[in-house]
């Protein structure tokens, strides 16, 4: 896994990033550090009481236009950090109580970032990703994620299309996100911490219910009861200027029909209160 003739992520470029060139995504061949944090909004068992060691990369291989993170997602921005700036980063996190250290955006930059996860940390390490994966990619992880956090955004392609320029996403993230369970089995806990699993994100977006319950039906369908979790996020904030019904947030039917969807998929994770679509709830970059 490097920079030449890269292949990290479905969209495939074949930029040699070592040369200066770039692809999709824009980023260079060091990693862009933007933020880190102890994250307290993450998922209750993730977050925990110490809060998660969030550490945000800049640029991605998606470009949602809803981004909430589009003031670092849209172009590659950050301080140029190498494999060994990184394992401090990670340490200092750990040292302030950090219950993981979660990985936000991190597979532009995984050459760069998987030297930095050895020797082992003593805390579970989080893939926080959009999955919008390839699984040679995700298969060369194998040992050194503990947790996988990936988006399901699209069971509709040319909404995916529309929104993130990637009508391929649906069947490209299906594969991975059925990688990622492979690697990391069914949910382990100390408590009510999670140590290890598979963890599925889903926005509801406004204005498109349907998508969501294809969404939940797959993953229904796929995964025996117990063997990965699902969250299912309202937090939809409009960013910027959307058409309608980008430009709004979700409605409470909306959400009801999207929540009694999942309970009688017999899906279990967690849920989102109103008060999270809310641009207090995004991190300042």
């Amino acid at each position: 896994m490097d920079y030449t003739n890269c292949r990290l992520c479905p969209r495939e470029c074949g930029a040699n990033r070592t040369a200066g060139e770039t692809g999709f995504c824009g980023c260079p061949d060091t990693a862009l550090v933007v933020k880190t944090m102890l994250h307290m909004w993450e998922e209750p068992v993730l977050a925990g009481s110490g809060g998660s060691g969030a550490v945000f990369f800049g640029g991605c291989a998606l470009g949602c236009q809803y981004c909430q993170n589009a003031a670092i997602s849209g172009e590659p921005v950050g301080k140029p950090t190498d494999s060994a700036g990184l394992r401090r980063i990670f340490e200092d996190l750990i040292a302030q109580g950090a219950e993981n250290i979660d990985l936000v955006t991190p597979t532009q930059y995984l050459p760069t970032i998987l030297p930095a996860l050895e020797p082992k940390l003593p805390v579970p390490v989080v893939c926080n990703c959009g999955g919008y994966e390839r699984v040679e990619t995700l298969r060369e992880l194998a040992g050194k994620i503990d947790i996988y956090l990936p988006d399901l955004k699209y069971a509709d392609g040319t909404l995916a299309a529309a929104l993130s320029g990637a009508p391929d996403y649906f069947p490209r993230a299906k594969d991975a996100i059925r990688e990622m369970a492979r690697q990391t089995g069914a949910p382990q806990w100390q408590g009510e911490k999670l140590l290890r699993g598979t963890v599925i994100r889903h926005l509801i977006l406004p204005g498109h219910v349907e998508n969501s319950l294809r969404v939940l039906d797959w993953i229904g369908e796929n995964f025996a009861p117990g063997q990965v979790l699902v969250s299912l996020m309202r937090q939809y904030t409009p960013m910027g200027k959307l058409p309608a019904p980008f430009d709004r947030r979700v409605t409470e039917e909306e959400y009801q029909a999207v929540l009694s969807w999942m309970f009688l998929n017999g899906l279990e994770g967690f849920t989102q209160e109103p008060e999270s679509a809310d641009q207090g709830f995004i991190p300042d970059f």
